[in-house]
């Protein structure tokens, strides 16, 4: 009898699993509603797409299929003068929710004035959004968001992740994922613009040659927010000289600095300690170990004065302090807290103030607790797409093959074989990951000739790595925007010439 009943029982089994459906991946699919928003004082009508657009291999089969949301001004009939803006977050592995319900578009969550988490959670206008000026679309590349690779229907066969997960594999796929959404859309007439975040800037650096190149593609701008070091190498010296004026801001924001700088504003105070970084202290490093011991102890008081840290601790780290040390010092006697990474103005609380580094990353737990309920809502409440996928808002890309980075020099190359393309650069001072100092660095070294520093330009933030968070900055950067589309819009028969 026994027997009998387990025989039963594993034949139960195996039938609930024949029968069990996976969630189903879709390949080709779009939802299109209609909205409309007031922005600065003005009402927009707009529709939303939300979908899924295949990634096509050699032979035509799907290999993966990317989500997007494709916002698009109505009433507009004659699309070779309306913008394009086409928006990617980073990671690698993070999904475009950031910018997508924060920054740019005309939806965003709610949240305090300075960014920090509310309940109950939900989605509220963006009187500030960038629609008016332009159309946007958001792309969630594989495995982000609900994109992810299809697998051949062969079950014995996986796909070569290498395809997608790396800095020029990520730049080749979405360059033809990008021709497919503007052929459909009927964009090619239109002024196109990239923006990206965080990794996101390797990403548009490296598409705004590959879109030209392989696409035959021209872009009239690129916008890196926060952005990485993009293939430009500052190790040594210069990359710890270039700490110090983040150091400075956050111990600003922090009131950490002496009486005397406490005082100045803050964008007053950052050009003094940028020419202390770059004309004293870098100088200073080059000897290493062969410094002058008077000169050592002069360069630690003088960082001390600009870091909020104590000279002794300055010179038991040689000068070179850590930034995951810092985010555990700063606050350490006076409040017992850590601040955070990519915005120092929040603060963390660890099991123990010994240590030299943070628990956790305060920032990155307090916005995933707001972004999570709020774009899941609003993709199934309010655009009505709905899907059994969980929302990867940090997706499994791992390994990331960074190898063969030259985006830096792509984005210059991009911008030489290519009058019309202008670059702007967006940072926050409290961002201890992608510091603003090190993005003007990035700007300073993207072009060696100087021959293209008219069309290049920086915007500073008093937030951190998502600067817009902060609804004085959420105003001030999409202006900042705003301002730069309008700027760079080609005029009418003018020609793409030196």
């Amino acid at each position: 009898m026994r027997k009998n009943y387990l025989l039963f029982l594993l034949l139960a089994l195996l039938s609930v699993k024949a029968n069990a459906q996976k969630i189903e991946i879709p390949v080709d699919t779009k939802v299109v509603t209609t909205h409309s928003v007031e922005i600065l004082g003005e009402k927009i009508s707009y529709t939303a797409t939300t979908g899924m657009q295949p990634v096509w291999n050699e032979d035509g089969e799907p290999t993966a299929s990317l989500f997007y949301t494709y916002y698009r001004k109505s009433g507009v009939k004659d699309l070779k003068n309306r913008p394009l803006v086409i928006s990617f977050n980073g990671g690698p592995g993070s999904a475009s929710v950031w910018m997508h319900i924060a920054y740019t578009g005309p939806r965003i969550l709610e949240i305090d004035s300075e960014g920090f988490p509310v309940q109950p959670y939900g989605i509220k206008e963006n009187p500030y959004s960038i629609l008016d000026v332009a159309d946007i679309v958001y792309v969630n590349p594989v495995n982000t968001g609900y994109s992810r690779i299809i697998e051949p229907e062969d079950a014995d066969k996986k796909r070569d992740r290498e395809q997608f997960f790396g800095v020029n594999a990520d730049v080749s796929y979405l360059a033809k994922w990008i021709n497919t959404f503007i052929s459909r859309n009927d964009r090619w007439l239109s002024p196109k613009y990239l923006i990206g975040e965080s990794y996101g800037t390797t990403r548009v650096s490296g598409l705004a040659l590959e879109l030209q190149n392989s696409q035959w593609m021209y872009l009239n701008g690129v916008i890196l927010v926060s952005p990485t070091e993009l293939g430009i190498e500052r190790d040594g010296p210069v990359e710890v000289a270039n700490r110090l004026p983040y150091f400075t801001a956050a111990a600003w924001y922090h009131k950490m600095l002496p009486q005397d700088l406490q005082k100045r504003d803050l964008e007053e105070l950052l050009p003094e300690v940028e020419q202390y970084a770059v004309n004293q202290l870098l100088p200073a490093l080059v000897h290493g170990g062969f410094l002058n011991p008077e000169k050592k102890e002069e360069l630690a008081a003088g960082m001390s004065r600009y870091s909020g840290l104590s000279e002794k601790v300055i010179l038991q780290h040689d000068l070179e302090v850590p930034f995951r040390y810092f985010w555990k010092e700063l606050l350490r006697d006076e409040k017992g807290m850590t601040v955070g990474r990519l915005d120092s103005r929040y603060m963390g609380l660890d099991r123990k103030e010994a240590g030299d580094s943070p628990d956790y990353n305060a920032e990155l737990t307090s916005w995933l607790h707001a972004f999570t309920p709020a774009i899941n809502y609003y993709l199934d409440n309010e655009l009505n797409f709905e899907t059994d996928l969980p929302y990867f808002m940090f997706g499994p890309v791992h390994p990331w093959d960074r190898t063969r980075n030259n985006t830096g020099e792509n984005l210059r190359q991009a911008m030489a074989q290519n009058p019309n393309l202008d670059v702007m650069i967006q940072s926050g001072y409290f961002d201890g990951a992608t510091t603003y100092f090190n993005a003007k660095y990035t700007m300073w070294q993207l072009d060696p000739s100087g021959k293209m520093k008219d069309r290049l330009n920086f915007k500073g933030y008093r937030s951190g790595h998502m600067m817009y968070l902060r609804n004085e900055d959420l105003k001030k950067a999409n202006n900042d925007l705003r301002e730069f589309i309008l700027k760079t819009l080609p005029k009418p028969g003018e020609p793409a010439m030196y």
